[in-house]
C-alpha cells in the first residue's frame, strides 16, 4: 500500500493520540472517575477511530478503484478488499 507509506507518520501520529486517548481511559476507571467524564473519553475515541477509518477508506479507494493506472482485476479486487472491510466495519 503505497499510500500508507507516503503519509505514515500522519497515520503513526492519528494512532498514538488514539493509544493516548485509551490510556486515558483506563487511567479514569481505575481512578473511579465519574461515569459521565468517562463516556465523553470513549466518545472521544470512537470520533478518532472513525476519523482515521475514513481516512484509510478514503486512501484505499482513490489507489486501489479509482485509480486509472491499474488494471480491471486490480480495481475490481480493490473494491472487493474495500466492500469487506465496510461489512465488517458496519456490523
Amino acid at each position: 500500500m503505497a499510500h500508507t507509506k507516503s503519509n505514515k507518520e500522519q497515520l503513526l501520529a492519528r494512532v498514538r493520540r488514539i493509544a493516548g486517548q485509551i490510556a486515558a481511559i483506563e487511567r479514569a476507571i481505575t481512578e473511579e472517575a465519574g461515569c459521565a467524564a468517562i463516556l465523553h473519553q470513549v466518545a472521544g475515541v470512537r470520533g478518532a477511530v472513525l476519523g482515521l477509518m475514513d481516512e484509510l477508506v478514503e486512501d484505499h479507494m482513490r489507489e486501489h478503484v479509482l485509480n486509472p493506472g491499474l488494471t480491471s482485476e486490480e480495481r475490481a479486487q480493490g473494491a472487493d478488499e474495500l466492500l469487506a472491510t465496510i461489512r465488517r466495519y458496519a456490523k
